[in-house]
């Protein structure tokens, strides 16, 4: 693993990428915590503000240019800005299934999907992941894998008031 590639990377790529690894983190987290808390509303806003960043950056950059700069990747950073409306309005609207519904879009679809393909052979993120030592790459993909399927499948659950 190098982060060489990335170092070298255009601006964009560099502040897309600042916004999303920790917009991935901290979204597992707020998928696994209690939700409706003030924490859980407070990080919810960092978190939003991480995507629409990650979103917006996407649109400066064209490494894959299939029409007028753009490739159908680009589809994606669209939906997760209208996932990122649609998740504002349900929330003020105490629409808690039409939140739920746009928020687990946008990260399963934003950042897990996208972030696969990312480590397709010939992007970036597969030369800065599997670049150098590439067992140390494979360890922390597998650390950050068991993290977040851990912290979805064993998070707390509420009681139920009697």
């Amino acid at each position: 693993m190098t982060l060489d590639p990335l170092f070298n990377a255009p601006l964009a790529i560099q502040i897309h990428v600042l916004a999303v690894v920790p917009a991935a983190i901290l979204g597992a987290y707020l998928i696994a915590r209690p939700k409706g808390t003030p924490r859980h509303r407070l990080l919810g806003k960092i978190w939003m503000a991480l995507m629409v960043m990650t979103a917006l950056s996407s649109f400066f950059i064209h490494q894959i240019n299939l029409f007028y700069g753009f490739s159908p990747i680009h589809l994606l950073s669209i939906a997760v800005l209208a996932g990122s409306w649609r998740a504002i309005v349900a929330a003020r609207r105490h629409d808690i299934r039409g939140h739920k519904r746009a928020v687990l879009g946008m990260y399963f679809g934003g950042i897990v999907v996208a972030g696969l393909a990312t480590l397709l052979p010939g992007r970036l993120m597969s030369a800065v992941a599997f670049s150098g030592n590439s067992w140390l790459a494979a360890a922390m993909l597998g650390l950050v894998a068991a993290a977040i399927v851990g912290a979805i499948r064993f998070r707390p659950r509420r009681s139920r008031a009697a």
